[in-house]
């Protein structure tokens, strides 16, 4: 009768390691998991951020820029793109499109003495490049979670309590192949 209590024992104990194991490993997914959740919003508000000084900057552009209608179109285009984008992956693209068009618009108003010289611009144009940095901080936050939360479920034994609760590898915020190469910019003929 000792014998078949201790194996008993020894099940009930093995269970209940087996158990806390698991549970350990699932609650690391969620934490994980929430760390990206989390990793996004941080660049969402920055994004709204960056988003609410578009119509300033533009504003400020019409008056000078009458030829550039594209460029300015450009980046009206790609904030309304970002409205409407769902998920991570359709705002990481429109956010690309939006960082291309305002690279093409500063450019664009290297060639505007008067503009350049615009202190609204200048506020405007100076917080728009302090936003893209933080963007590029808060990028890299998020792509480091995301990688540390993919390795976790592709481990051994995490893979298996992943498969079971249903989480899947989520993307990193990459940029396309095309956002890669350099844009071709020209200007309308000024004629005086």
């Amino acid at each position: 009768m000792n014998g078949t209590l201790l194996i008993g024992l020894v099940l009930v104990f093995g269970i209940i390691v087996i158990l806390v194991y698991v549970v350990g490993i699932y609650n690391t997914l969620v934490r994980l998991s929430n760390h990206i959740d989390k990793a996004w919003s941080n660049i969402d508000v920055i994004l709204k951020q960056r988003h609410d000084e578009l119509p300033k900057l533009v504003q400020v552009c019409n008056s000078y820029m009458t030829h550039e209608r594209e460029t300015l179109e450009s980046v009206t285009n790609a904030r309304s793109a970002y409205s409407r984008s769902t998920n991570v992956d359709e705002k990481a693209k429109a956010e690309n499109q939006l960082t291309r068009a305002l690279g093409k618009l500063f450019a664009v108003a290297e060639q505007y003495p008067d503009l350049k010289a615009n202190q609204e611009f200048l506020n405007v144009q100076q917080r728009i490049s302090s936003l893209e940095n933080t963007i590029a901080d808060r990028r890299e936050f998020y792509n480091d979670s995301v990688t540390l939360y993919n390795i976790r479920i592709e481990q051994l034994p995490a893979v298996w309590v992943a498969q079971q609760v249903g989480y899947r590898a989520r993307p990193l915020l990459a940029v396309a192949q095309s956002d890669r190469q350099d844009v071709e910019l020209s200007f309308a003929n000024r004629a005086a």
